[in-house]
């Protein structure tokens, strides 16, 4: 292009030494490249009634859904992916959700933040038990 200047060979070392760099950090803050669905757009059969007991969670993971069985019986459901960088949850310690990219927990009985980076909660899903099955999803 006339009227401007070749970058220097330095400029373009330094530049191309970076872009490897710069493409690590944004992979790092990337939803995780699992492969995984995202959080269900239709209601998804996740197992038995029975594996949720009453006052425990079950975490899905290949559906990126935890459901949560309150004493009294009711079941409630969040999507897994981290409100913070949407990564995919896949650890459940006790009943504290807890995000493998940057550290965010959340509380699986009431999809709460427990911990930053996350600042919202998950995302809540409709739940049924129809016929001994846990169905989950935006309109379950």
């Amino acid at each position: 292009m006339a009227g401007r200047p070749a970058p220097s060979r330095r400029t373009v070392l330094r530049g191309a030494a970076l872009t490897p760099v710069a493409g690590l950090g944004l992979a790092a803050c990337s939803g995780g490249g699992s492969g995984a669905a995202a959080t269900p757009t239709a209601p998804v059969e996740l197992g038995a009634e029975s594996e949720v007991a009453k006052g425990n969670v079950k975490l899905y993971r290949d559906q990126n859904v935890v459901v949560s069985r309150a004493a009294n019986g009711t079941f409630n459901a969040y999507s897994t992916i981290c409100t913070h960088a949407q990564c995919p949850i896949n650890k459940l310690d006790g009943t504290t959700l807890i995000c493998p990219c940057h550290g965010s927990q959340f509380d699986a009985m009431t999809g709460r933040v427990v911990q930053a980076p996350a600042t919202e909660p998950l995302q809540e899903l409709k739940v049924t038990a129809e016929n001994g099955k846990i169905v989950a999803g935006p309109t379950a």
